[in-house]
Formats: C-alpha cells, sequence, structure tokens
C-alpha cells in the first residue's frame, strides 16, 4: 500500500451548486480565499444551522474552488448553468484523486462502452479494488463507505452526468469549457463521459 493516500472529505454535502457561486462572488469581490473564509465564517454566507457546519461546508468549497484556474473561475462565474455544473465536478476531481479515479476509471469507461447503466455494485467493485492499495478506505466504517457512495452518486447527479435512474448522460461541453480547460490540461476532459474524438480534436 504505498500509493498517495486519499483525502476523504465525501462523507457530506454535494456538489455544492448554489453555494459555490456566493462564495466565488465573495472571491471576485475581494480577490482572496483567506477574506472569503473568514467573511464566510463571521457572517454565515451559507446560511448555515451551525457555526461549525458553516466553516466546514465553506473550508471544503473553498479548498474545490482553489483548484480552478483563473479562465475557470470566471467561466464559473458567467457561463451557463451546465458549464458550471461541469466545471464544479472537475474541481471536485482536483480536490479528490479517489473521485477522479472513479470518473476516469468507471463513469467515463462505461460511456466510452455505451454501457450507460452506472450500478451501485460497480462503485462497490471499484471501492474494494482501492482499497487493496489504499490502507485509508480499507479502515473506514461500513456506514462512512455508503455515505461516500451516495455522496459521490449525488454529485453526479447535480453535474447532470448521472440521470435519477443511474444512467449516464453524456457531456456536452462547450467551446468555451474546453478551452477553459485546455489552458489548464485537455485531461481534465477525461473526468466528463466524453469520447476521444471530442478531446482529440482540440
Amino acid at each position: 500500500m504505498t500509493e498517495k493516500k486519499y483525502r476523504l472529505s465525501l462523507s457530506t454535502g454535494g456538489l455544492f451548486y448554489q453555494e459555490s457561486l456566493i462564495l466565488l462572488d465573495e472571491f471576485l469581490r475581494y480577490g482572496s480565499w483567506d477574506e472569503v473564509r473568514i467573511v464566510n465564517n463571521s457572517n454565515n454566507l451559507l446560511q448555515s444551522r451551525t457555526e461549525s457546519s458553516g466553516r466546514r461546508r465553506g473550508n471544503e468549497i473553498i479548498s474545490r474552488l482553489t483548484t480552478l484556474t483563473e479562465a475557470q473561475l470566471q467561466l464559473l462565474a458567467s457561463g451557463s448553468a451546465v458549464e458550471q455544473q461541469y466545471l464544479l465536478w472537475i474541481a471536485v476531481c482536483k480536490r479528490s484523486q479517489f473521485v477522479h479515479d472513479f470518473a476516469v476509471e468507471v463513469l467515463r469507461e462505461k460511456y466510452l462502452r455505451m454501457d450507460l447503466f452506472l450500478k451501485i455494485e460497480e462503485y462497490s467493485y471499484f471501492f474494494d479494488s482501492k482499497a487493496e492499495w489504499h490502507e485509508e478506505l480499507e479502515k473506514l466504517k461500513p456506514s462512512t463507505r455508503k455515505k461516500m457512495q451516495q455522496v459521490l452518486f449525488k454529485m453526479m447527479r447535480e453535474a447532470q452526468l448521472l440521470s435519477t435512474e443511474h444512467m449516464i448522460i453524456p457531456a456536452l461541453p462547450t467551446a468555451e469549457l474546453i478551452r477553459a480547460i485546455a489552458q489548464d490540461n485537455l485531461n481534465w476532459l477525461r473526468v466528463l463521459p466524453v469520447m476521444e474524438t471530442e478531446i482529440q480534436r482540440w
């Protein structure tokens, strides 16, 4: 078990679509994520029930948004809802190697085979195979493992990549989105269910 440890922060929340846009708006105002964190903690920007949960959610969202480039953040601020959802999914994949690996090795691979029904058992198989190399997964309680699966599937639905019936939805990235990703690394397109030809033509 020598692979880099997975960062495990999937036991709560989801894509945080509205919350991400709220904090991004503050970032565009102040130009500093540290300032955004202070303002969120002081003013409960996310309207959380408790101070601790608001701080926790804010920190998680900021940790995702800081992975995005300036061009990606600008598109997140001004783009369509679908572009925003894709970018937030990409941010999750940048933040979490576990989600990235699932997106590339399971979600996209199934799409490339035109096998569009994503079974819960396939998540379980993926988890078990990774647990062989990641002690941090092996040590998780069954309840935490189940919660991670629920949150992951919720995020895919919120990103418009998975239907409520667990059918994979082909991604349709716009030229603006692809340009913003290409300036960073085109490989990030591979966390979306897109054909290889769509990536190579850029």
